[in-house]
C-alpha cells in the first residue's frame, strides 16, 4: 500500500490542449474555463496480482486514522472478492512509517482483520543509493 499525490492542470495555451483526429471527424467543443491547478491524494493497494482498490481523497477531508481504516475494511472486501479461496493463511501487509499507519487506531484494525503487519525498515542513507553528478 502506498499514498502519492497525482497533479492535474488546465492547458494554458491552444498548443496544450490540441488532440490528434482524422480530417474528416468532427471538432470537439472548447469550453471558456477559470485556470486552475490542483492535486488529489491516491492511496492504491496491490499485491503479487494486480492493483487492488485505488481510492482518491475528497477534497475536503483529511487522511486520518479512521479514514484510513475504512479503507482497509474496503481492502478487506474486495480481497475475499477479487482473490477468493486465495487467502486461507492471511495477509501480510506492507506500509510505510507514516504517522497514520503507526496510530492505534490502524494497528487495532489491523489485528481485527488478521492482516500480518510487515515490518518497514526506517530509511538509513547509508543503505539508500547515491546518484553521482
Amino acid at each position: 500500500m502506498d499514498e502519492t499525490w497525482l497533479y492535474h492542470y488546465d492547458p494554458e495555451t491552444k498548443q496544450q490542449s490540441m488532440e490528434w483526429r482524422y480530417s474528416s471527424s468532427s471538432y470537439s467543443k472548447k469550453f471558456r474555463v477559470q485556470k486552475s491547478a490542483g492535486k488529489v491524494l491516491a492511496s492504491i493497494f496491490w499485491d503479487q496480482n494486480g492493483i487492488l482498490p485505488t481510492d482518491y481523497l475528497p477534497k475536503s477531508q483529511t487522511l486520518n486514522a479512521e479514514y484510513y481504516s475504512s479503507l482497509l475494511v474496503q481492502l478487506k472486501d474486495i480481497l475475499k472478492e477479487k482473490r477468493c479461496g486465495k487467502v486461507t493463511k492471511g495477509v501480510l501487509f506492507l506500509h510505510d512509517n507514516a504517522p497514520v499507519h503507526r496510530t492505534l487506531v490502524t494497528q487495532k484494525k489491523l489485528d481485527y482483520m488478521s492482516f500480518q503487519c510487515i515490518v518497514h525498515p526506517p530509511y538509513s542513507p547509508d543503505l539508500a543509493t547515491c546518484s553521482v553528478g
